[in-house]
């Protein structure tokens, strides 16, 4: 059979089939994004009020769920430490209900010396590799420790899977397109202490993890290298490093969007902060 070249008519649908694919791509890549953004907002916390609320999510995951620490310790409800004063906390919460969904926090040395210890090398001092972490020939100043990542159980459990402290999920409301953004609050704390990181320009950053978190991070381009054994500290737990700009650099695109636009969030309240410390 002959060949018989496309009409135009049938080129430019072709040329029109691929437009709009590429147009789909672009909108997918700003989807992981938006459609967090639109239930979540990510903050510095600041306010007494704010820090309660972090203080509280800490207690119900760390106290009542887990059992990492002893409930009778914190009264009120709200699980702290002698690290908090001077630590810097991030809040993610449930836009429509104003519900806290999840924190993380970012412990710097301290310039004066006073707490200049970090909690993994107090906790864990026998499970660091030591030569591994000198041989890193970090700059005090400009070392910090991300820890006490937690999403409430209101937010990781299926819709009615088990009554939460708010009853069932599906009794709040919510759609299942937003249930499915509830998988990217701990995502999203990670980024937004990698943000505080940045911004604080402590970016030689530690962290205790479970296996599983560096792997999961892994697969997104993150890689944090292992600088000690496993402990049993609130669960089994590792010693880990990375630095900041090697998250950035090696952040897979869509993670990179997200953590731009949670960036953009706290940067205002944390040059609010600094301005207000100084």
């Amino acid at each position: 059979m002959a060949y018989r070249p496309r009409s135009i008519e049938c080129r430019r649908s072709i040329k029109m089939t691929a437009a709009v694919k590429i147009i789909e791509h672009e909108k997918n890549k700003d989807s992981l994004t938006e459609n967090f953004l639109k239930y979540f907002s990510v903050e510095l916390a600041t306010t007494p009020a704010q820090k309660e609320s972090v203080f509280n999510i800490r207690y119900r995951v760390y106290c009542e769920e887990f059992g990492y620490e002893p409930a009778d310790r914190f009264p009120d409800k709200c699980e702290n430490d002698a690290y908090d004063d001077h630590a810097l906390h991030c809040l993610i919460t449930h836009i429509s209900s104003g519900i806290p969904a999840g924190c993380v926090r970012l412990i710097p040395t301290a310039d004066n010396g006073i707490c200049d210890t970090l909690p993994f090398e107090r906790d864990c001092l026998n499970s660091l590799d030591k030569g591994f972490i000198q041989g890193l020939n970090l700059d005090r100043k400009k070392v910090c420790e991300i820890s006490r990542l937690a999403v409430d159980g209101a937010f990781r459990r299926r819709a009615c899977e088990t009554q939460s402290r708010f009853g069932c999920l599906n009794a709040m409301d919510y759609s299942i397109l937003e249930q499915r953004t509830f998988g990217l609050i701990a995502v999203a704390g990670f980024l937004a202490a990698t943000a505080l990181t940045e911004l604080a320009g402590r970016t030689n950053v530690f962290a205790m993890m479970e296996s599983f978190l560096p792997r999961l991070l892994k697969r997104s381009g993150i890689v944090f290298q292992k600088a000690g054994v496993d402990i049993d500290y609130h669960g089994v737990r590792a010693p880990y490093f990375i630095k900041t700009q090697s998250a950035l650099d090696n952040m897979r695109p869509d993670l990179k969007d997200m953590y731009d636009a949670i960036y953009e969030q706290i940067r205002p309240s944390f040059a609010e902060q600094a301005t207000t410390a100084n």
